[in-house]
């Protein structure tokens, strides 16, 4: 009865995980689209950087949020502090580990679910901060490109102009 009872909660937890960063990666992801169609070329280094510092600290918002999910239930049915709670579940979400707090024996199966849980949608979030980089350098490779086309151009412009004033 005891493994029944831990596995429910266990699976309601990842299922509210998982919500949690299905919903937060969907509007990070639509966000992330409506800056980049604005248009890449606008973008500077630095405009790049904040791009990429905002997402970062908005996915570490959602993972603490994913955190406090579990520090509640660990809060609510196995340890007697929020600090105990949620120190917790942020070392067994980022697989820390370190083993000075532990969960009753009837909840200690939900310690490694949730480190597995959390390297999941960490490794989540990295493909998604991973997709946009890709995406910038792209652009700026597509821009130094056309740069360098131009460039070209134009120089072969100027060789054709000075042959015509020679002649």
């Amino acid at each position: 009865m005891e493994f029944t009872r831990q596995a429910g909660a266990a699976v309601m937890l990842v299922v509210l995980t998982l919500w949690l960063q299905c919903a937060g990666m969907a509007l990070l992801i639509d966000w992330a689209r409506n800056s980049l169609a604005k248009g890449l070329r606008a973008f500077t280094r630095w405009r790049s950087a904040m791009l990429m510092i905002r997402f970062t600290a908005t996915m570490i918002v959602l993972h603490v949020v994913e955190i406090v999910l579990w520090a509640g239930f660990y809060r609510w049915r196995c340890l007697s502090t929020w600090e105990s709670s949620f120190y917790f579940s942020a070392a067994s979400y980022s697989t820390v580990g370190y083993g000075d707090v532990v969960l009753p024996p009837v909840w200690r199966l939900l310690g490694p679910i949730e480190s597995v849980t959390g390297v999941l949608m960490s490794g989540i979030s990295v493909s998604a901060l991973f997709a946009i980089l890709v995406r910038l350098i792209q652009d700026e490779d597509k821009t130094s490109n056309r740069a360098r086309r131009r460039e070209a151009f134009e120089d072969q412009v100027n060789d054709a102009v000075s042959i015509n004033d020679v002649a």
